[in-house]
């Protein structure tokens, strides 16, 4: 096949696109990759030779939230050129209404949480014929060597952004202005997801409709989702904070790789080191590599996973992670995975303290987990799924 993927001005989904371009070379298929940050001519991922590339039938074009696929100059072409495309989200449908109302005609998007799955099916079942869930992917390490669990530089290692909640919140104000009934809305709902974390973003919108007595049709209720990103944000930020906190205070050494932890309340603790604040995504592996136990929180998804997870276990480190439903399916708690909950963060530090401190435990289920991954998780896993789903399905 003759594949197009995508460059964009996020890190991470290049990284992720240089993993498929891999993996789809490997099977000899011949990829293009185009930058859509519109470099050059004489760049060789510039739209010079993406027009050469186009000359010949081109089979598939794959992107990540929607990149090369979404714009209007996108959907003609793949129309013109009746060319299926398969979008891979690596957020929450919410964030992606426009996309799954207007897309080019053979579209399959794939969804890394089984709740996001069944939030298209029902209420963008007529716009968005193929979707189904995909695991997100992690990447197999170059070395089988790994250094020694005792001998790693890092106790605890958090990879990721952190931002204030309250500014996420915040954004609210610039959609509704304040004493305006969905200001007040949002902030009712934002309430109850602080105080309701098994729910989902839509199930805490439903539950805050009902509470509020709001009297809303299907396309109100599609508003009312599509403005709750800044909620989905605010929660993910909170429980983050939470977290780091608890191992903070409880005087645990702990090392935070990402943008904003300098405004993370514990930041001027002693044991709190800040490693940098921004570094290529393939570059933060060899970091994970080098802790005992890499902290993960799920970004609200409730039935879905995170590629942080993956590329943990691939690195030969634990992941220690809050759960949801899909981990608790498909991962042994306890032996190919370690997890906290959410609910029960006093109980955090002595879960920690029992991990660094049994050393063939950790190392267990650093085994385990690392077959599980190695088998069923990888970008292998992620392109046999591609393919199979454009085989099968009638796009």
């Amino acid at each position: 096949m003759r594949i197009v993927l995508f460059y964009s001005g996020v890190d991470s989904f290049n990284y992720f696109t240089d993993q498929l371009c891999q993996e789809f070379t490997r099977r000899d298929h011949e990829v293009f990759i185009l930058n859509l940050q519109n470099p050059s001519a004489d760049d060789p991922h510039s739209y010079h030779y993406f027009t050469d590339f186009l000359k010949q039938k081109v089979d598939m074009a794959v992107g990540f939230d929607g990149f090369g696929i979404k714009d209007e100059l996108f959907i003609e072409l793949w129309n013109e050129l009746n060319v299926p495309v398969v979008n891979i989200l690596m957020d929450h449908p919410l964030r992606f209404h426009p996309t799954m109302e207007k897309h080019p005609r053979r579209y399959i998007q794939f969804c890394c949480d089984q709740n996001h799955v069944s939030y298209v099916k029902k209420y963008f079942s007529d716009s968005v014929a193929h979707t189904a869930f995909m695991p997100h992917a992690g990447t197999l390490a170059q070395s089988e060597s790994f250094k020694p669990y005792e001998d790693r530089k890092y106790d605890i290692l958090f990879s990721g952004t952190y931002y204030a909640p309250q500014q996420e919140l915040n954004r609210i104000n610039e959609y509704f202005p304040k004493g305006d009934v969905m200001n007040q809305f949002y902030m009712t709902m934002a309430d109850y997801m602080l105080t309701h974390s098994r729910e989902t973003t839509e199930q805490a919108a439903l539950s805050t409709i009902r509470q509020t007595g709001l009297d809303v049709g299907q396309n109100q209720l599609k508003t009312i989702f599509r403005c709750c990103e800044p909620l989905d944000w605010m929660i993910r930020m909170y429980h983050r904070e939470r977290v780091v906190k608890t191992l903070a205070d409880a005087g645990l050494e702990i090392w935070l790789l990402g943008r904003g932890w300098e405004n993370h309340p514990s930041a001027q603790l002693s044991n709190v080191h800040q490693i940098d604040d921004r570094i290529p995504f393939a570059q933060t592996l060899p970091y994970m590599a080098d802790a005992r136990i890499n902290l993960n929180v799920m970004p609200w998804f409730k039935a879905g996973t995170h590629d942080r997870i993956f590329n943990i276990l691939l690195q030969h480190s634990l992941p220690l992670t809050d759960s949801s439903s899909w981990i608790d399916e498909n991962f042994q708690k306890g032996k190919e995975i370690a997890v906290y909950d959410l609910e029960e963060l006093d109980k955090l530090p002595d879960i920690v303290n029992e991990l660094l401190g049994n050393k063939e435990k950790a190392e267990e289920i650093i085994d385990r987990g690392y077959e599980k991954v190695r088998k069923n998780y990888t970008w292998t896993n992620c392109v046999d799924q591609i393919i199979r789903t454009l085989e099968q399905e009638e796009v």
